[in-house]
């Protein structure tokens, strides 16, 4: 059994590497090449790469792919994505196509307030408190003044400091209720130091502070996406029969979590992948998305769909806290990459961008399932990534590729196809 390591942090990347093969490892060299194996050649961008996170000793990478036709607003947008699953960036890429001879998208942006809280106990008088805060909080926005400086330039900062009793929740539960502007910033570190600011002047000997955070859930930066078009441009064939089980597919989202909960995985495909390439949080992201899902008290889908006669209509509304500038933004030299060729967009034009993508996505999966069955596609281009798990040589690979051109694709039919191939 492996033994506890002391001060491996401080050990160096060759002798993390070293101890972890020997201690965890049967093929040590094996290991040890495969770790190497993704060190970026460049020293100083591996060296960037290592500072990100403690005890770092490779990269994992993404698929890094562009979904190009995008239409948004009236502006073309060749949109990053980095995903690893099977046909996400293929799906978006058809959407976009498809959309864009019919308007394309429109998408705008709602409101952007994001929100932190310090949390705390207090066992005395409501009134008493309630008098402490409004005699405090002039004292309160001036602690922060230094923090807030820069931001208050560019037009964002606090809005509001709010007291809220949880007391029906928790016993001596209160917060301070705290909404701020960020502007192209994310904000979380501002959030973060304006909060430990508040409440190390808020606290007394009756008040005592439990935490101060941001709030990842944020149901007041909200963005929205849409597309529309006559129902006989939707499909070939029986335009009014798909786009009637299409409003049904969105309809029974919001009515069976159990759906709505893998109608809405398929939605974060996109807006995680795009959040990813951009240096974004896409932990905080699903975080906040899927809380806003079960806002009523039940989980639903994050879109919705109108058909009314002939006309057609499917959009999305969801809480976004992204950023443009500051964090990992600034740092990752493929995040620098993906916001110029999205043409540099401000943290609101982001927020549209990612929405359409979460939206293109939908209507793909609800499209496919509507019509063909997702599998159909999905394992098409599943083929690939099957016959280079089995080790086929690039002879057989080509010949298992034209085999199932015509012919459904599972992952059974493919190992029989590739022993068939090998006798």
């Amino acid at each position: 059994m492996p033994k506890t390591v002391s001060g491996f942090s401080k050990f160096t990347k060759e002798e993390k590497i070293n101890w972890l093969v020997k201690t965890y490892f049967t093929n040590n060299e094996n290991a040890k090449q495969t770790l190497k194996k993704y060190w970026n050649s460049n020293q100083k961008l591996q060296e960037l790469h290592d500072d990100f996170i403690e005890n770092t000793i490779s990269n994992y990478y993404l698929p890094y792919g562009v979904a190009p036709n995008f239409v948004i607003n009236g502006k073309q947008y060749v949109i990053p994505m980095a995903v690893e699953e099977s046909s996400v960036v293929a799906a978006a890429s058809l959407v976009a196509k498809f959309w864009s001879t019919r308007g394309g998208f429109k998408a705008n942006v709602i409101s952007t307030t994001k929100i932190g809280q310090v949390h705390f106990m207090y066992d005395g008088d409501f009134k008493t408190l309630e008098n402490y805060f409004s005699g405090s909080k002039s004292n309160l926005l001036k602690v922060t003044e230094s923090i807030t400086k820069n931001m208050r330039k560019r037009g964002g900062g606090i809005l509001d400091i709010e007291l809220r009793d949880k007391t029906e929740d928790l016993d001596n539960y209160y917060q301070l209720h705290v909404t701020f502007e960020t502007k192209d910033s994310m904000g979380a570190n501002f959030i973060n130091s304006c909060l430990e600011a508040i409440a190390n002047e808020f606290k007394n000997n009756d008040i005592q502070i439990v935490m101060s955070i941001l709030s990842n859930y944020v149901p007041e930066c909200l963005v929205r996406a849409e597309v529309s078009c006559k129902v006989e441009e939707l499909f070939k064939e029986n335009a009014e029969l798909y786009a009637e089980k299409f409003d049904q597919a969105v309809k029974i989202a919001n009515v069976e979590p159990h759906r709505a909960v893998t109608h809405n995985k398929g939605i974060m495909n996109g807006i995680d992948a795009v959040v990813i390439a951009t240096g974004n949080d896409f932990r905080a992201v699903e975080a906040g998305c899927h809380a806003y899902a079960a806002r009523t008290g039940k989980y639903k889908s994050l879109t919705n769909c109108e058909v009314n006669g002939d006309d057609f209509r499917f959009w999305i509304e969801i809480p976004l806290a992204l950023g443009t500038v500051g964090g990992l933004t600034a740092l990752h030299p493929l995040a620098k990459l993906s916001l110029e060729l999205l043409q540099n967009p401000s943290a609101e034009e982001l927020m549209q961008i990612v929405a359409v993508a979460g939206l293109a996505q939908n209507f793909a999966a609800l499209r496919a399932l509507t019509t063909t069955g997702i599998q159909h596609g999905h394992m098409k281009m599943h083929l690939s990534n099957i016959i280079k798990q089995l080790g086929a040589n690039e002879e057989e690979q080509q010949y298992l590729l034209n085999y199932f051109s015509d012919k459904q694709v599972s992952h059974s039919a493919v190992v029989g196809a590739y022993n068939e191939l090998k006798k």
